[in-house]
C-alpha cells in the first residue's frame, strides 16, 4: 500500500518540543519534495513548510520561522518536522504531503493520515 504515514503528535506544554515524522511506505520519498500542513479545529488548512527532494532547499510559513525546522533522511525514507517553542496556538492535526517541487502549487500524489499535536498546561 502506498502511503505516508505521520508519527510523533501528543499533548506537550507551552514551551515544549516534538519532532513529527512522515515516513513512506511501499514508495521512495527520493523524487519527491514534501510538505506539512495544519489544521486546527474550525480554521482552514494552513501551509507549514516544505522540503525540495535533495533537502537541499526550504521554506516555511512566516510566522513559524525560528521554532519549525524541517528534514529529511532519504536513507530512511522520512521526512521531519522539528517543532520548538510550542504555543497553544499550534494546536492542530499535522499532515504531510509529497508533491514533486515546492514551488508548485500540486497536484500532491500522496498524503498522511495527519497527527495530533495539542498544547496544552
Amino acid at each position: 500500500q502506498l502511503q505516508l504515514v505521520e508519527s510523533g503528535g501528543g499533548l506537550v506544554q507551552p514551551g515544549g518540543s516534538l519532532r513529527l515524522s512522515c515516513a513512506a511506505s511501499g514508495f521512495t520519498l527520493d523524487y519527491y519534495a514534501i510538505a506539512w500542513f495544519r489544521q486546527a479545529p474550525g480554521k482552514e488548512r494552513e501551509g507549514v513548510s516544505c522540503i525540495s527532494s535533495s533537502g537541499g532547499s526550504t521554506n516555511y510559513a512566516d510566522s513559524l520561522k525560528g521554532r519549525f525546522t524541517i528534514s529529511r533522511d532519504n536513507a530512511k525514507n522520512t521526512v521531519y518536522l522539528q517543532v520548538n517553542s510550542l504555543k497553544p496556538e499550534d494546536t492542530a492535526v499535522y499532515y504531510c504531503a509529497a508533491l514533486l517541487a515546492c514551488d508548485l502549487p500540486g497536484p500532491y500524489d500522496y498524503w498522511g493520515q495527519g497527527t495530533q499535536v495539542t498544547v496544552s498546561s
